[in-house]
């Protein structure tokens, strides 16, 4: 019942995510009455994801959910006789093992590898996001009427709105940080765009004639695997190590860290729309000279050796 008034009253951007949540929360606490789960009730459900390999941050997201169900369950639900549903809300410990997964930006030759293993459609998508470090739910709902024409410069940008925006077939989640994020395209993420344009009305990839919900599908996986590159236990890394690699390549060609940061859809307090053509020809230089690299500029990755 609790989590049910929660889902249905919820504006959340990770709404979606918090249903999921309590739907693997319901083996364990489901049956409970709301003052019965604590720390010692959730023990079971930690144990038991910790077990499947299931990350602490990942977990520690799951119990916020259920920390802010019974805050709300203390201080503003009330019953018939307007009494809070419970009397204080139990703290909850957030685990963290220090196992959260290590970025793993890509050389040049396991994108080769990687890419071709790819279908054409998640190719695309990959190809794309390397080039811009646009977020992976970005990529999934790229619209057409995002994008924005800039005659002066010949080209085109793609603005993403920083609030949550509902269409016909669902809710744009909104960017991370609240602000609208430019995305700048380089001469490669450009080539995949005009490839693109056609196939659907309303979005730029589609997939069987809808949008896709995500990109870290099993196809993406096997092709992770079959291309041997490095897994965190049995989980395959997903699709932000490209945002990670687009942000490597930036720095490796000598971006400065300022446009990194616009680039990279950091918060920086600017309104998007308001950049002039000066300004936007600077970030589309910056983006270009990533494309030049795989001829031109190593890039070293470091790695620290595992303790013991």
């Amino acid at each position: 019942m609790a989590a049910t008034k929660f889902l249905n009253e919820s504006c959340k951007r990770s709404l979606a995510r918090d249903a999921d949540c309590l739907k693997q929360l319901d083996a364990f606490i489901g049956d409970l009455e709301i003052r019965k789960v604590h720390m010692g009730t959730l023990q079971p459900y930690i144990e038991t994801r910790k077990g499947q390999g299931i990350k602490s941050g990942t977990i520690s997201r799951d119990l916020a959910v259920v920390r802010r169900i019974l805050t709300l369950s203390a201080r503003v639900w009330r019953d018939e006789n307007n009494q809070p549903w419970i009397d204080t809300a139990p703290l909850l410990e957030l685990p963290n093992w220090e196992d959260a997964a290590e970025p793993y930006p890509l050389t040049w030759d396991e994108q080769q590898q990687f890419f071709k293993l790819l279908p054409d459609y998640l190719h695309k998508m990959a190809l794309f996001k390397v080039n811009t470090g646009l977020r992976e739910q970005g990529v999934c709902w790229l619209r057409w009427d995002w994008e924005v024409k800039v005659p002066a410069l010949k080209t085109s940008i793609f603005i993403t709105p920083g609030k949550s925006v509902a269409y016909d077939d669902g809710i744009w989640p909104g960017e991370k940080n609240k602000e609208d994020q430019i995305v700048v395209l380089n001469r490669i993420a450009g080539s995949v765009v005009e490839g693109q344009r056609g196939l659907h009305p309303t979005y730029v990839f589609p997939f069987k004639e809808k949008r896709l919900e995500r990109m870290h599908t099993t196809s993406w996986k096997n092709a992770w695997k079959k291309a041997k590159l490095p897994c965190d236990g049995s989980f395959t890394k997903g699709p932000h190590n490209l945002k990670h690699t687009f942000g490597r390549r930036l720095r490796a060609a000598g971006v400065a860290f300022e446009t990194r940061k616009v680039l990279l859809h950091h918060t920086t307090g600017d309104i998007t729309t308001h950049y002039s053509s000066a300004e936007l020809q600077e970030l589309i230089d910056a983006v270009n000279r990533i494309c030049t690299m795989e001829s031109g500029v190593s890039l070293t990755v470091l790695k620290r050796a595992n303790a013991g």
